[in-house]
């Protein structure tokens, strides 16, 4: 039998990388020699299953034609294939190919069928003609087939009765005819339960991750009371927040701010929002109007071009505020009911729909500095609330009014208090321990350093001092562009604070008195993770966020038009293959630019394998030694380690422990009476920590050990 389950094994895990080949190959990205010389290597593997012949590479070949090709992967780089991808797909087909031919571990076969899963993956990405769907159904086959047989061969290799193997002769053909029937209905139910699952169940977890989400500081970062030194907790995490995407923009050419909340009243620590909110219009289902009636114009005019839409896929957080970009004018999603409060912040007030996905517009147009410096210092008493201070010290008006003496308007005032914090004090998301009793006096005179919620707040505070109305908004600096989905990825550290200053005719005008964080390197793990972030982005929008609507317009488009569906997500897959490639391109000549660096690159990567080789050994050496370190954690295991550790000592002067001596057997071999003393009282020490699990005798034994050593080092 278990030579029957061998059999069927390794035709099953041969289909299945010649499928995962065949799939790759008909993407049409390798080179006709490529093509040729792996085929030719796999029919004569296919030769050898079907004519019952064995070919095995010693290891000592496969070793020095692996060193080898290492080398001729330098030459193929630079000579033959003259890029970094093409020859990097080189060398993993030849290691498919040496792995087919010496494979002697069951953890070869995992290899080979890892390798086939992500020739597969690439060909999903490189193609969407219909010959990958009939691929992808054979690899999907011979997975099942393959993966029932590989647990089938560890059992059998595992068990202690046997079939008699006369039995063979009828065993084979009833697998082989098990198999046939059982294989091809396991697959069929996964995509008939897959198709089930999509299609049908709309995706309703969205509430409860929002409910359960652990982000608690984003939701009070951005609430009615914030206090000092929430935005600057914020900064500290990378998490992601968002991702928006701008209409028409592929250049990650806009540079904007985010709009959460703002704040009116200070207290000196905290700032509060006291104005209440009201309900938004709306303009049918879905769709609300952001503003309100009769508010304030500016006087210079909206052009179309400085209108923007975007769409905007917020993470699971425990947050109801919108972000948006200045000035928002609409927005459209699945939500019920809206609200504003008078610092044009909105919220949703659906419970049964937290936000997850939404559109906007807004108008971004900023007055020109020679309209704000023309405007009235006459202010609304409505405006008043926006000149309110706490105690403050007198340090901070005259500072307010040393810096702005030159000035002749308040548009110049306020350009100066903010080029002043910009250029006069330091950045750093060290937060103080304490708040201190007077927040603004002690970050302009004494600290001098501070995050954005500081420079924020001195800035506001100084123009209010000046009779100037302004207040603190809290949201985000626009994150970094993935230029592969063409999303702006917003995270925690995106996190900020800014002021807005009213100028009467004009509307709130935003500044930024905060200096720029230091800038991150950019490197190869960067546009990594901007791979990944594109899968992760794909999958919240359509996994995750699979709702009724989705669900109808799905289900619509199937049923009336089919085909037209197909060739957009045909089109849209193209966009993303050139997408792709061009990224590749660029990968390309990234490597070209400098091959002796890439070449090392290669070689360390050597190395790197080597010692994933030997991670294993490394792990349990870690783990033996941070057991040894903390021997209250596990007695037991701790004592075996430390009593191994004091043979090990012991055995350099001569004293070695025979596998077949007990701890007190061994005792009396020891001939020097101070040192059996102190074996004597450490084996106590070991024998009630091993075998009583006794935490506090097990922490004596490095004292003891350490004993011992000084003993024998004598």
């Amino acid at each position: 039998m278990p030579s029957v389950v061998e059999r069927y094994f390794q035709i099953a895990l041969y289909l299945l990388v010649l499928s995962g080949f065949v799939t790759l190959v008909s993407t049409r990205g390798l080179d006709a020699l490529t093509v040729l010389l792996v085929s030719m290597a796999l029919l004569f593997r296919g030769y050898l299953l079907v004519s019952g012949r064995t070919l095995q590479i010693p290891e000592v070949w496969t070793t020095a034609l692996t060193l080898t090709y290492v080398v001729f992967y330098l030459f193929d780089y630079a000579v033959i294939s003259r890029g970094f991808v093409a020859a990097t797909v080189h060398l993993v087909l030849f290691v498919m190919v040496m792995r087919l031919f010496s494979m002697k571990r069951e953890r070869d076969s995992y290899f080979l069928a890892v390798i086939a899963f992500l020739m597969v993956l690439a060909a999903a990405v490189l193609t969407v003609d219909s010959i990958f769907l009939f691929a992808f159904t054979v690899f999907m086959l011979m997975a099942v087939a393959t993966f029932i047989l590989m647990e089938m061969r560890r059992a059998s290799s595992t068990a202690t009765v046997r079939v008699f193997s006369a039995g063979a002769d009828v065993i084979g053909p009833r697998l082989g005819y098990s198999l046939a029937g059982a294989a091809p209905a396991i697959a069929v139910l996964i995509l008939v339960s897959a198709a089930a699952i999509f299609f049908i169940l709309p995706r309703v977890s969205t509430g409860y991750l929002t409910a359960l989400a652990p982000n608690r500081e984003l939701s009070t970062g951005f609430s009615d009371r914030v206090d000092l030194g929430q935005i600057g907790e914020i900064q500290q995490s990378g998490a992601l927040v968002m991702h928006i995407q701008i209409d028409g923009d592929t250049a990650g050419a806009y540079d904007l701010k985010w709009r959460g909340v703002s704040l009116v009243v200070f207290d000196g620590k905290t700032w509060y929002n006291p104005h209440p909110q009201h309900v938004t219009s709306t303009l049918g289902v879905s769709r609300f109007v952001l503003g309100r009636p009769g508010a304030e114009l500016r006087k210079s005019r909206i052009v179309e071009a400085q209108r923007i839409h975007y769409q905007v896929l917020m993470e699971p957080l425990a947050s109801n505020v919108f972000f948006l970009a200045p000035t928002a004018i609409a927005l459209e999603g699945n939500y019920r009911l809206l609200s504003m409060d008078d610092g044009g912040a909105v919220f949703d007030l659906d419970s049964e729909h937290p936000i997850t996905r939404y559109t906007a517009t807004s108008e971004i147009e900023e007055p020109t500095r020679e309209e704000l410096r023309s405007a009235s210092r006459s202010y609304s008493p409505e405006l008043f609330d926006y000149l309110q201070l706490p105690p403050l010290d007198p340090r901070v008006a005259a500072l307010a009014q040393q810096i702005t003496a030159s000035a002749s308007n308040n548009y110049d005032r306020a350009a100066a208090i903010e080029t002043y914090l910009h250029t006069k004090f330091g950045y750093t998301l060290q937060l103080p321990s304490t708040v201190p009793r007077d927040a603004i006096a002690n970050f302009l005179f004494e600290r001098k350093q501070g995050h954005c919620e500081y420079f924020a707040s001195s800035m506001t505070v100084m123009l209010r001092s000046l009779r100037i109305p302004a207040r603190v908004v809290n949201g985000f600096r626009t994150g970094e562009f993935n230029d592969l989905t063409g999303q702006y990825v917003v995270r925690g550290s995106n996190a900020h604070s800014w002021v807005e200053a009213y100028f009467p005719g004009y509307g709130w005008v935003s500044f930024d008195p905060t200096p720029p964080a230091p800038a991150l390197p950019r490197t190869g793990w960067n546009r990594g993770m901007l791979y990944l972030d594109a899968m992760a982005s794909f999958w919240r929008d359509w996994v995750v966020n699979y709702d009724a609507g989705h669900q109808y317009h799905l289900g619509r488009e199937a049923a009336h038009n089919g085909v037209a569906w197909f060739q957009r997500a045909r089109h849209w897959a193209q966009r993303q293959q050139e997408s792709w490639l061009r990224a590749a391109r660029r990968t390309q000549r990234v490597v070209s630019d400098s091959p002796q660096r890439w070449g090392l690159g290669a070689a360390a990567a050597v190395v790197m394998i080597l010692l994933a080789a030997n991670l294993r050994r490394l792990w349990r050496a870690i783990g033996l030694r941070r057991l040894a370190s903390r021997p209250e954690k596990s007695p037991r295991r701790a004592a075996t380690v430390w009593y191994e550790r004091m043979t090990r000592v012991l055995g350099r002067r001569g004293w070695r422990k025979s596998p077949a001596h007990t701890p007190t057997e061994f005792l009396n071999c020891i001939e020097d009476e101070a040192m059996r003393e102190s074996v004597a009282k450490f084996t106590r020490h070991y024998e009630s920590a091993r075998f009583g699990g006794r935490a506090e005798d097990a922490q004596k034994l490095p004292e003891l050990l350490e004993e011992i050593s000084e003993l024998a080092g004598r």
